[in-house]
């Protein structure tokens, strides 16, 4: 019998009997555990990487919520709600930490010595709006509200309460619950965003395209354990997708800081040409992908992927 490992937790066996609500539970149970064990780890503030994790972890839990909505009853302090204020604290530590690290180890080596110092200026200042974000994850962290949230998962983890569409079969529903996803993401505009165009109106829809991409790579990801390879390389180049227009947001953001930061009349053009040649590296095979998801036969291959899940044998 085949089964999905799930660290800390118990193993889910994928057999045909797999309710709705079964699965529901051991995502939620994996996505809330990946959190929480991250929290003393983010406060002592010495590797990054948990702070990266617990967002990572917090983006997860809130996409379960809504893939499986219609299964689950959670308390309101169990709430997406509550998950995306946690996120967006968190966010806003771990974006600093990115550009800070982009800034200091990518950019800053291959700046001649005067460039150098005009950059050490604003990394000063992004350090010392790190100092804050951080103690604004403290807080949070600390908040009666937060340990409400916990006391929230905790209680629905031992006692969970589901709907009757929890009996469902999790084969029966797969189409319904991806099906959706993927007809929302082959609406979305950023497909006639040519590569040549920077206008900030294409600027902004790429961007959110990219939220598209990454909301689609959580939700598929989940998922993985009943397709076969087409499916798993497809939620591969997803997330390839995601992390190339992730560069491009991020020469985005990089161009404002300077923008917002360096003294007047301080020019730093090594920089700004980097930033120029990372827009342009991104984007070198844009045109390429963006017609390959508007080809009508590629798009029906994937909704028709879509309707045929691996089904397991008992035996």
């Amino acid at each position: 019998m085949k089964k999905l490992k799930e660290k800390g937790s118990q193993s889910v066996a994928l057999e045909p009997s797999l309710t709705f609500g079964n699965y529901a539970y051991s995502v939620i149970e994996k996505q809330y555990h990946s959190i929480v064990k991250r929290e003393h780890k983010v406060l002592a503030d010495e590797d990054p990487e948990h702070l990266h994790q617990m967002r990572v972890g917090s983006r997860r839990l809130r996409t379960a919520l809504q893939v499986f909505a219609a299964a689950i009853v959670l308390p309101n302090a169990a709430s997406q709600k509550r998950i995306s204020a946690l996120a967006r604290v968190l966010g806003g530590l771990r974006d600093l930490d990115v550009q800070i690290a982009d800034l200091q180890s990518i950019y800053r080596p291959q700046l001649a010595s005067d460039e150098k110092a005009s950059l050490d200026e604003v990394i000063q200042i992004l350090k010392k709006k790190r100092h804050q974000a951080y103690a604004d994850v403290e807080v949070t962290l600390g908040r009666s509200r937060y340990q409400d949230f916990k006391t929230a998962y905790e209680t629905w983890l031992a006692q969970p309460q589901f709907t009757p569409l929890a009996e469902l079969s999790i084969y029966v529903l797969l189409p319904e619950l991806l099906s959706p996803l993927l007809s929302e993401l082959l609406l979305h505009p950023g497909w006639l965003i040519a590569a040549d165009n920077s206008s900030t109106a294409a600027n902004h829809t790429l961007h959110d395209l990219r939220k598209a991409f990454k909301h689609v790579r959580y939700q598929t990801e989940f998922f993985t354990p009943f397709y076969g390879e087409s499916f798993q390389t497809w939620v591969a180049e997803i997330k390839l997708l995601q992390e190339q227009l992730g560069k491009l947001q991020d020469s985005h953001v990089l161009q404002e800081l300077l923008t917002t930061h360096l003294p007047k009349h301080t020019q730093i053009p090594t920089l700004q040409a980097k930033i120029q040649q990372t827009r342009l590296e991104v984007l070198s095979d844009w045109d390429a992908t963006r017609q390959h998801y508007l080809n009508p036969e590629f798009r029906r291959q994937l909704h028709q992927m879509l309707l045929d899940p691996s089904i397991v044998d008992e035996n």
